[in-house]
């Protein structure tokens, strides 16, 4: 995997991976924040993991929702300190229990993004099911 990064200029940068695919990136408000990206990636790498689970247990998904809070470091380096993710999963009889079981296989095994994190910030989650 490789990605280029470019300053466009003030704290205005340009990231494009190697799929072609592009966004602005920022430091001072203009565009997204290297750190909400950080975020984020926790929010989709996790809820696709959750989706996939789900279906291969034949769970009728039809919504996934991921809400996250975030607290950082008072200095710097502002690195988070605490990451939750909360699941708001909706569809067709849901069994409580296939849904936590994949919140917890996401974050335990597969998140990728939250994995990485782990050993230096705490991750918890949580999850409703929504009729």
């Amino acid at each position: 995997m490789k990605a280029n990064v470019i300053w466009k200029g003030g704290l205005n940068f340009e990231s494009t991976t190697e799929s072609g695919r592009s966004m602005m990136l920022s430091g001072n408000g203009e565009h997204m924040s290297p750190m909400e990206l950080v975020l984020q990636a926790v929010g989709g790498c996790s809820s696709i993991d959750i989706v996939m689970i789900l279906q291969k247990a034949r769970q009728s998904v039809e919504h996934c929702e991921c809400v996250l809070t975030a607290e950082r470091a008072t200095t710097d380096p502002k690195v988070f300190t605490k990451i939750h993710a909360h699941y708001l999963v909706s569809g067709e009889a849901l069994s409580e229990k296939q849904v936590a079981r994949a919140c917890e296989l996401s974050m335990e095994k597969y998140c990728s993004v939250s994995l990485m994190l782990k050993g230096r910030v705490t991750v918890t989650h949580s999850f409703e099911i929504v009729e």
